[in-house]
């Protein structure tokens, strides 16, 4: 099953209307209509109210809410409601709210504060689920299911102890197994039974917080519990949706890069992805790009949907700066590049009260419709009402991959070494970046992905190597591909046990090098990389190369190891491996990754626009749609590189004309 089949961009977003009065009601579709908005997700957080006591369902509100959607020709993403406890469940089954890191259970408050393990949780929840899919499922608003909202967090319970060893159980058959896997020959944790073994906190094998841990192989694989345990309570739910329902596409809202949950294992049970997109501040643009085309990953290419985004600001962090006019909607045509087949907002309406009351939303606290965020929404609207289904079910046609791991990033930041100033976000977005801004098309996906169909494969801090991945990695090699991989790659297997062979591991014969010795300094230590003509700087980790076949491109240019290869290249079978060997800078980083790319004819016709980022989607009949964004608060001026039709003006230019972006300003070229 796919996403719901629309005629055109699902529009709209988070609609609270069980917060206000039936006058309100009025107002908020007139101004919808207005903004030609067409899809509200509604229910997000109705538990209490649907079922205010254990035996008593009241329906009322979301019956009046669906039927006013559906009077007024609106769909609806009907969530099941269950990310927040009603208070008469925590306080009649008191094991349902969590245990934090420290060992202290919760009381009742906040949300996701619910234990995955809790059977009273998973058979309430289901039972609301059940309820609402067998009232809802023929409604005539109904177009997607959303169950829960923005899993996350971790439980360390009793309940969830007796879980993590069951799973253990089912995972290595025998303590023989176990103990072989977390070698805990050291300091003496040899475990003779299996009810010995505790979840890893702050009471337990963690310091400090809890990414410094005795034992690396007890906590990621308390990571993954955590991980399926939260997905075994989507599971449940779906199930019983999928009882009364079977058509209805099922989702649930991810957060992009979130580190606590590994998404890949998710994404089969999706019948579509969807994502919530609030970037950090200051973010450059590429760094949405990338959790985009992660989501798009998700499920091999297909489409996805922007779930939630603010209109204008947040309400979440210490500074919450405001979207500027035309920031809006060059994210959203961003988003749409990259997959998105939906754009919608959190939130419709600003809540009177409680802690999201200043998040921004379509619809201010006064209700009116002049406002500069409401204009730039409605406009938006009818921008997407016009587009029509252009763009919807389009992929992207990408030559290049990025390898993104979840195990990699959970093993490489609990780590006690080399360096723990390392940061696998960051290292993988500055790979991305330089792809990105060269103009290439990058498809994010897992490390089980199958990479026949790409020239070249990114593979930076791959810290844990997992199955035939490095097999794969020299096929990609041999058939005339580019491998990349960087320092801390090849480290580990996946219990977190170092490979007894040089590093980079089993990427050694591809990459040709052996490393003998790292050096790890602090964020002001600089050491001079010369690459070619250039000159960059390289930081934090600083790996001794000795080629066994590999070629230096780059050189250390200070300390003992001057002179020796900090990046190299390798000719293997008809194509090469390179690697970097310490954290580049950004201008060393696109040096590296623009010849990799120039090699395959991968760069795009606008690379020497850095400040212009494009994207390519082809649409199920082969149209061929090329997305310009111009990030920069002044026009682009740019030569056009092939006949094409602008679909957002209708304006037709010819190859080799003039083309001028307006500052922020989007483009849609249908070329073919």
């Amino acid at each position: 099953m796919t996403a719901p089949r629309t005629p055109r961009i699902p529009y709209g977003g988070d609609y609270n209307p069980e917060q206000w009065p039936q006058q309100v009601w009025d107002d908020d579709h007139r101004l919808f209509t207005q903004a030609r908005i067409d899809t509200l997700t509604v229910g997000v957080f109705t538990w209490s109210l649907t079922q205010p006591a254990p035996d008593t369902y009241d329906f009322t509100h979301l019956d009046r809410i669906l039927d006013r959607a559906a009077a007024e020709n609106r769909r609806v993403c009907l969530a099941t409601g269950t990310a927040a406890l009603p208070p008469w469940l925590a306080k009649q089954y008191p094991e349902v709210n969590r245990t934090d890191f420290e060992g202290r259970r919760h009381r009742y408050g906040r949300r996701h504060s619910f234990c995955p393990s809790s059977p009273a949780y998973r058979e309430h929840a289901t039972a609301i689920a059940a309820r609402l899919a067998e009232r809802y499922a023929d409604h005539p608003a109904l177009l997607a299911w959303h169950i829960n909202n923005e899993y996350g967090g971790a439980c360390y319970c009793d309940l969830c102890a007796a879980a993590f060893r069951e799973r253990l159980r089912a995972t290595y058959g025998t303590l023989d197994a176990l103990n072989d896997a977390w070698w805990t020959t050291f300091w003496s944790h040899r475990y003779t039974d299996w009810d010995q073994i505790e979840p890893p906190n702050a009471l337990t094998e963690h310091w400090r917080g809890p990414d410094h841990t005795a034992f690396q192989g007890i906590t990621l694989d308390y990571f993954r519990f955590t991980t399926d345990a939260l997905l075994g309570c989507f599971l449940a739910e779906k199930e019983v949706i999928r009882a009364q329902d079977p058509d209805t596409p099922v989702t649930t809202n991810f957060m992009g890069m979130f580190r606590p949950l590994d998404y890949h294992r998710w994404a089969p049970h999706l019948d579509f992805a969807s994502w919530d997109s609030y970037p950090p501040l200051d973010a450059p643009p590429t760094w949405p790009a990338l959790a985009h085309d992660l989501m798009r990953g998700l499920k091999d290419g297909a489409p996805f949907w922007l779930m939630e985004q603010t209109p204008s600001t947040t309400a979440c962090r210490d500074v919450n700066p405001l979207r500027r006019p035309g920031e809006l909607r060059l994210a959203t045509f961003q988003a749409i590049a990259h997959g998105a087949d939906a754009a919608l907002y959190f939130q419709m309406r600003a809540s009177r009260g409680a802690c999201e009351k200043y998040h921004g939303a379509v619809i201010g606290h006064a209700g009116r419709d002049d406002t500069r965020v409401f204009r730039e929404v409605a406009e938006l609207g009818r921008e997407l009402e016009a587009l029509g289904d252009a763009t919807l079910g389009a992929r992207t046609p990408a030559r290049t991959a990025l390898l993104f791991d979840w195990d990699s990033w959970w093993a490489l930041e609990i780590s006690d070494g080399p360096s723990r100033l390392v940061k696998y976000q960051e290292v993988v977005h500055a790979y991305y970046r330089a792809a990105r801004e060269a103009g290439a098309d990058v498809d994010v996906v897992p490390v089980t992905a199958d990479l026949t169909t790409y020239d070249v494969v990114l593979a930076p801090v791959l810290h844990m190597v997992k199955g035939d991945l490095a097999g794969r990695l020299e096929a990609v090699a041999a058939r005339g591909g580019t491998v990349l991989t960087t320092f801390l790659s090849g480290r580990v297997d996946e219990h977190d046990r170092a490979f007894l062979t040089d590093v980079p591991g089993p990427f050694g014969p591809l990459m040709g090098v052996r490393v003998d010795e790292w050096d790890s300094r602090p964020t002001d230590v600089v050491r001079p990389v010369r690459l070619g003509e250039l000159t960059c700087e390289a930081r934090l980790v600083f790996e001794i190369v000795l080629p066994r076949g590999a070629e230096a491109v780059g050189t250390y240019g200070a300390d003992f190891y001057a002179g020796t290869p900090a990046v190299t290249r390798h000719a293997c079978g008809q194509g090469e491996g390179w690697y970097v060997a310490t954290a580049l800078d950004q201008p060393g980083v696109h040096w590296v990754v623009r010849r990799i790319l120039a090699r395959h004819d991968l760069l795009g016709p606008y690379a020497d626009h850095p400040e212009l980022e494009t994207a390519t989607r082809v649409s199920p009949d082969g149209t061929s749609l090329l997305f310009l964004l111009n990030h920069t608060p002044e026009p682009a001026h740019l030569t056009a590189h092939t006949t094409a039709t602008d679909l957002l003006t209708g304006k037709r230019v010819e190859e080799g004309e003039p083309l001028t972006l307006d500052p922020l300003g989007t483009a849609i070229l249908r070329t073919r």
